[in-house]
């Protein structure tokens, strides 16, 4: 049987079938996916997975974790200076903001 818990009147069920309310993760803004898509078509342009980016960015002094990489590309949150970071590493020198 499930368990469930109400919070300020939202239901959360937690057997992994449904979560509502204060779960639910809002959409990402424009530019928020817009710069995701960026690092992510560079990276796909380039073939680097995630692991290989790892290794490119501990080639510059920059240390990341896979799992931080993968969070920060999902999310599309991160600083201009990890973008820029990440394309040093992976040899870009130029990015195209049109799509």
């Amino acid at each position: 049987m499930a368990k469930g818990i109400v919070v300020k009147g939202k239901s959360i069920v937690y057997d992994d079938i449904r979560h509502q309310g204060a779960m639910h993760m809002p959409d990402k803004n424009p530019w928020e996916a817009r710069v995701q898509g960026i690092l992510k078509a560079e990276l796909k342009r380039r073939g680097v997975t995630y692991a290989q980016l790892v290794e490119k960015l501990a080639e510059i002094g920059v240390q990341e974790t896979e799992p931080n990489i993968r969070n920060k590309l999902a999310r599309g949150k991160f600083t201009a200076v990890f973008l820029l970071q990440c394309m040093d590493a992976i040899g870009c020198t130029s990015l195209r903001l049109d799509s």
